[in-house]
């Protein structure tokens, strides 16, 4: 069976509750001690082919399930994926180990994921990013258009070209949703400020636009930032997994070019030397969601429904601009919180093709 299976668990104290036991993982996987936790809960996580370490949701949710583990006293373990070949036996050994929850991250684990829960209606699953309709799968989603729209005012408002970018791994719903969502937050700066800031890589009217074809090639992803630099435009949201640090060595080497990260703070997940170009970054908070759905499942309430992080809930969000705060305006970040209320309020609908 290929993949790895990392990081055993720190095991904390124990859930005063009767939980489904698990068993041991298998041997063929390397890493530490597999036993389980002694309160008898386990969870596995199956990563898609980006691997662990990929700055985006795979780390994301895996930074989760940690935490779950030491809050709750749980074994946590994770199985990567390096290609696609390693999907749905991974996602086979993660149920074979007996643990109660199996975590799966993205588009790529769809079908193992639907497979497995039909198989195994006793284990609860939960998958990243995509939607998975079974009694057992519970979807966790993130209306990352939301956080996006800001992301694109923020853009449009502190470009000194009058032209920004974005492009995304592939064409797939949870990418375009960030594509969508910056587009009409550069809209709405145009509106309100009667400028004409011009969005490069994306025609969200056609749903099309500009692709490297995977989340793993950092050089694709230099050479299309580079396109857009030779176009003329200063901030580029990529959407694209590590794909996205090509966007950031690109923008390293020009003055006056920023980054918008996706998923998480790249400023925390980002190599430090990238801290200067980054303007912020549009996060989906899923480490606390994970925490959240496998405490629900410990304590005996899981359901089916999806979760939808949004602007109101906190599942997603803008980061703080760290380094680059001196680069936005007072009045600027005045009309972002402004914004952020009004979406959370129901006042401003963000609506996309792949709202969630």
């Amino acid at each position: 069976m290929r993949g790895a299976l990392l990081k055993t668990g720190i095991l904390a104290g124990a859930v005063a509750l009767a939980l489904t036991a698990c068993a041991p993982a298998p041997s063929s996987t390397t890493g530490a001690s597999a036993s389980p936790a002694a309160n008898g809960y386990c969870a596995r996580m199956v990563t898609n082919s980006g691997g662990l370490d990929d700055r985006s949701f795979n780390q994301s949710s895996w930074e989760g399930l940690q935490k779950a583990q030491q809050q709750f006293g749980i074994d946590a373990q994770v199985l990567v994926s390096t290609g696609e070949t390693d999907l749905a036996p991974n996602v086979t050994q993660a149920v074979d180990s007996g643990c109660a929850f199996v975590l799966t991250v993205g588009y790529e684990l769809a079908d193992a994921t639907l497979a497995s829960a039909t198989a195994s209606p006793s284990t609860h699953f939960a998958i990243v990013d995509e939607t998975v309709t079974a009694p057992n799968v519970k979807p966790i989603l993130f209306d990352t258009a939301q956080a996006s729209y800001l992301a694109g005012y923020l853009a449009a408002g502190t470009s000194k070209t009058g032209k920004v970018a974005t492009f995304g791994g592939g064409n797939q719903p949870p990418v375009t949703l960030f594509m969508d969502g910056f587009v009409d937050g550069v809209a709405k700066y145009n509106a309100v400020h009667g400028t004409g800031v011009v969005v490069l890589g994306w025609d969200k009217a056609a749903q099309d636009g500009s692709f490297t074809g995977d989340f793993e090639d950092i050089n694709k992803g230099k050479t299309l930032t580079q396109s857009f630099i030779d176009q003329g435009a200063d901030v580029i949201l990529p959407v694209a997994g590590q794909v996205g640090e090509g966007a950031a060595s690109a923008a390293l080497e020009h003055d006056g070019v920023s980054i918008i990260w996706v998923d998480n703070d790249g400023y925390d997940t980002l190599p430090a030397q990238y801290r200067p170009i980054l303007l912020t970054s549009v996060m989906k908070n899923t480490g606390d969601a994970v925490v959240q759905i496998v405490g629900d499942d410990i304590g005996g309430s899981f359901s089916a429904d999806p979760f939808v992080g949004t602007l109101a809930n906190g599942g997603v969000a803008l980061a703080p601009f760290h380094d680059r705060a001196d680069s936005v305006p007072a009045a600027l970040s005045a009309e972002l919180d402004a914004l952020k209320a009004d979406i959370s309020a129901g006042t401003i609908v963000v609506q996309s093709p792949s709202t969630p």
